[in-house]
């Protein structure tokens, strides 16, 4: 199991960073400006907004919330438990180093701008303490005190994924950092690489957060059974796509988000047999559900918290710069959803990897 999760994770990796190449390569496009490290996304000027594209890309959006209140509506959730124990230290310290960090990162001359860059990654820090603290009190276990080895290595794993959707930015050039001109390029990899090492464990101790609500982790759907010839199907589309952004970014920049879920789960269920999609052929979307609206939560605070920091990030993107939420357009947030997918599918390598057995919880049968 260890090496055939390995196998996929780095498979998914290689389709994922060498695809866009194909395809510029096939446009006649130079490469060299892409292979640089660490990438850097200038700002460019995109296409005005088109009330035709906005609305073409909110029917998945809205057809996602109509999947979810149906799984809340056929959920038969348990009786709420009482708390298990005490909030933790380390979940008051998660509080605290939010206390003291946000006003620092929102307010120029407390610090040195040196120091401020560092508050985003303390913000996180703390809300990962907080979170575990969270489902702590609720349950007596949390993934930091009773899976520590995964749930450590998702840090280093972070890092590495996140900085693959900064390589996938250079294609579609939809976001950009301010703050960040003066740098080198060692400077700016490390001060990068703290935060993102930060992102699938907040991805995942939300996820764990919202289980400890009955009706999230009872949510069901009618069965949906794949097979090895959708694996492939799975793949193949999400490899062209990828290899569409650079062809097409300005049209294609959705599949940013979504071809990389393409990849990894066609390429899971073919290299390691199933996964986190697996259980929906019992008719169990959890294992989908509950990442997707973790990091949708993770999100509306990674703009929030975005929103005064140095640096930070602003958003380019074509036909839906309209109606922000803090940096954020509207419709970009619907990103998150196929984005904790993507979380979900690599947490579950992770957990074979590490502790050799699959990543997500049996369904609750009492």
């Amino acid at each position: 199991m260890r090496l055939r999760a390995f196998a996929a994770l780095a498979l998914a990796t290689l389709v994922v960073c060498a695809a866009p190449l194909a395809g510029l390569a096939l446009g006649g496009h130079a490469l060299a400006p892409y292979l640089e490290f660490p990438p850097r996304t200038m700002r460019v000027v995109q296409p005005p907004f088109d009330w035709g594209v906005f609305l073409v890309l909110c029917l998945p959006a809205l057809g996602t919330l109509e999947l979810y209140l149906s799984a809340l509506d056929r959920a038969s959730p348990r009786q709420n438990a009482p708390a298990a124990g005490r909030f933790r230290w380390w979940g008051w310290l998660g509080i605290a180093l939010i206390v003291i960090e946000w006003p620092i990162a929102w307010t120029g001359g407390l610090v040195s701008p040196a120091l401020r860059m560092h508050t985003f990654s303390l913000l996180w820090l703390g809300y990962i303490l907080v979170m575990n603290g969270l489902v702590w009190r609720r349950s007596g276990t949390s993934l930091l005190t009773h899976r520590t080895r995964w749930f450590l290595a998702l840090f280093a794993v972070s890092a590495g994924f996140w900085w693959l959707f900064e390589y996938l930015n250079q294609f579609v050039y939809n976001w950009y950092y301010a703050g960040v001109g003066g740098m080198g390029d060692m400077e700016y990899f490390i001060r990068a690489t703290l935060p993102f090492a930060t992102v699938l464990p907040a991805v995942a101790s939300t996820r764990e957060w919202l289980r400890q609500f009955p009706r999230f982790d009872a949510m069901t759907l009618p069965a949906a059974r794949g097979n090895a010839a959708l694996a492939w199907v799975a793949f193949a589309v999400g490899t062209l796509a990828l290899a569409a952004i650079g062809v097409r970014p300005d049209l294609l920049f959705p599949m940013l988000w979504i071809a990389p879920v393409l990849v990894l789960a066609g390429l899971g269920q073919l290299v390691v047999g199933e996964t986190v999609f697996s259980p929906l052929a019992g008719g169990d979307w959890r294992p989908i559900l509950q990442p997707a609206l973790a990091a949708l939560v993770c999100g509306f605070f990674w703009e929030m918290w975005n929103y005064g920091s140095l640096p930070k990030w602003h958003y380019t993107v074509p036909y839906v710069q309209r109606w922000q939420i803090f940096e954020m357009p509207l419709i970009g947030y619907a990103g998150y959803l196929p984005f904790g997918i993507e979380c979900a599918l690599v947490m579950d390598l992770v957990a074979r990897m590490v502790e050799r057995r699959p990543e997500w919880p049996p369904r609750n049968t009492t």
